[in-house]
């Protein structure tokens, strides 16, 4: 059993959290709205703190879950940040989809501190978080990752290490690329079966048992035809993380003409007043008249 500090109690951190608190690791949060870290700690035991600082006094691993490069700066740096409370010794695992370039940053900074750093960022979503069945990307060293794979298994079914530090932000990239083309090519099929008369749920149920079966198709068709987008991982945080993904392909000379053609047409959806639906909403774009 670990001392651990978890820093962001969001749809996901919250499960994640809580993952840990049941496995019976020895928990400490800070969330910067304390009425969360507050309802974390009366479902789950465990203490909040008001800084980043303080929840990471004496943790032998600080998790780190909150919403882009600025925000995990804001919570890892400073006089309050994680850093400035963590031992020697000691691990920060970010599981915030970040850039590979803050990734790299923050490890230096770590190790100037003589801490261990790993990005390792998570796929599976709010309800993969909820059932402790995420996908942990990891990019590292050997011996931090060796440290806290164990740990993460509380709320993953994988956890692999991809590469020195930057490798797991840039394995979430090459997920958004493929979610965001699935999702856009999975809402044109749809879109098509009804516009040619067919049954599309019936559709659905026969290629969902051959070469098109995706987890897309077979948990978001039904909701894609209702039209009900009042869930899941919302368009404005993948237009962040596909923001990330076109912004390290104009550094690394990567061609990605689909996922650029996605990222416009979830800005249509954003026009749409859907920033706040899930990704999948990208069928509601091909049903508005044009």
């Amino acid at each position: 059993m670990a001392d651990v500090a978890f820093i962001g109690l969001g749809v996901m951190g919250f499960h994640m959290a809580g993952h840990l608190a049941c496995e019976g690791h020895s928990v400490r949060v800070f969330n910067r709205s304390p009425a969360k870290a507050e309802l974390w700690c009366d479902e789950f035991g465990g203490d909040a703190f008001p800084t980043p600082r303080e929840a990471a006094q004496g943790a032998d691993l600080v998790m780190v879950c909150v919403g882009n490069d600025d925000d995990l700066r804001a919570v890892v740096l400073g006089a309050d940040g994680a850093f400035a409370g963590m031992s020697p010794g000691a691990i920060l695992v970010d599981h915030t989809t970040a850039s590979a370039g803050v990734a790299r940053e923050l490890a230096v900074l770590a190790a100037e501190r003589e801490l261990g750093f790993l990005d390792a960022p998570v796929s599976g979503g709010q309800a993969g978080a909820e059932s402790g069945m995420l996908s942990v990307m990891v990019g590292g060293e050997q011996v931090f990752y060796d440290r806290a794979a164990p740990v993460l298994e509380s709320y993953a079914k994988m956890v692999r290490l991809m590469g020195p530090v930057g490798s797991g932000q840039l394995t979430k990239m090459v997920n958004q690329i493929c979610v965001g083309g699935l999702l856009q090519g999975l809402a044109e099929a749809l879109h098509f079966a009804q516009c040619a008369g067919l049954d599309a749920h019936g559709a659905m149920a026969v290629i969902s048992k051959g070469a098109a079966q995706s987890w897309q198709l077979e948990h978001r068709h039904q909701t894609m035809l209702e039209g009900a987008f009042d869930f899941g991982f919302a368009v404005d945080w993948m237009r962040k993380d596909l923001s990330i993904v076109l912004t390290e392909a104009e550094r690394n000379g990567a061609q990605l003409p689909v996922t650029a053609l996605v990222d416009q047409f979830y800005a249509e959806v954003q026009a749409m007043g859907g920033g706040r639906w899930d990704t999948s909403s990208l069928i509601a774009r091909l049903k508005t008249p044009r």
